[in-house]
C-alpha cells in the first residue's frame, strides 16, 4: 500500500486523528500524523481557531513541510478541515502526490493539479467551511484542471462529523466516509 500524511483540523492532533491513522495503517498504509501546533488539542472549533492564531499559519505550514521530508514523492496528502487546506496547499510542492483526500473541507490550488490527480472530498451538507459559493468555484476549478474528483456530501451532519469526541459526530456518516476513503486509497 501507500504512504499517507494526515493533517489535523484546527482543533489539533485529537484522538480521532490518531484513530483515523490507525484505521489507515490497519488497511496497510504507512501513515504520518504531524502535530502542526506542538500544543494540546482544542475541544471546539472556536478554541482551535484561537490556537491557530497563537501558533500562526507560517509555523503550521513549516511543520507540515517538515513532515513531508521523510515521505516519498508519491505520498497521499490528506487532511481534516484546516488540514485539508494544508494538504491542498502543499500539492504545488508535491507534484507527484498519489492523491488528495480531503475531509471536512476543500483544499488545493487548481493550478497545482496535474491532469488525472485522484481527489476525494467528504463534507457535511450544508457546511460553512468553505461557504457554498466558494466551494462551487473550487469544484469547477478542480474539475477544469483535470482532477479526477469524487465528492461525497453528508446531509444534516455537523462540520467535524467523523470525530467521536465532538458534538458534530455522526456515526453513520463517519462509517460511510471511512468506507469510501479506504476504497479510494486501496490502490494507492
Amino acid at each position: 500500500m501507500g504512504h499517507v500524511v494526515l493533517f489535523h483540523s484546527a482543533c489539533g492532533l485529537r484522538p480521532a486523528v490518531l484513530t483515523a491513522a490507525d484505521r489507515l495503517r490497519a488497511a496497510g498504509h504507512h501513515v504520518v500524523t504531524p502535530d502542526l501546533y506542538d500544543a494540546p488539542a482544542a475541544n471546539t472549533v472556536e478554541e482551535g481557531f484561537a490556537l491557530l492564531d497563537r501558533v500562526g499559519e507560517a509555523a503550521v505550514m513549516g511543520r507540515a513541510r517538515a513532515a513531508l521530508h521523510e515521505t516519498p514523492p508519491d505520498t497521499v496528502l490528506a487532511g481534516f478541515s484546516m488540514g485539508a487546506a494544508v494538504a491542498g496547499a502543499l500539492l504545488a510542492e508535491r507534484p507527484d502526490a498519489a492523491a488528495l483526500l480531503l475531509m471536512h473541507g476543500a483544499g488545493g490550488v487548481p493550478e497545482a493539479v496535474r491532469p488525472g490527480l485522484p481527489v476525494q472530498l467528504h463534507m457535511a451538507d450544508p457546511d460553512g467551511y468553505p461557504p457554498e459559493p466558494e466551494l462551487s468555484r473550487w469544484l469547477r476549478a478542480m474539475t477544469g484542471a483535470g482532477a479526477e474528483l469524487s465528492v461525497h456530501r453528508y446531509p444534516g451532519v455537523g462540520h467535524l462529523y467523523t470525530d467521536p469526541g465532538l458534538p458534530d459526530h455522526d456515526p453513520a456518516a463517519a462509517s460511510q466516509t471511512w468506507e469510501r476513503a479506504l476504497a479510494f486509497l486501496g490502490g494507492r
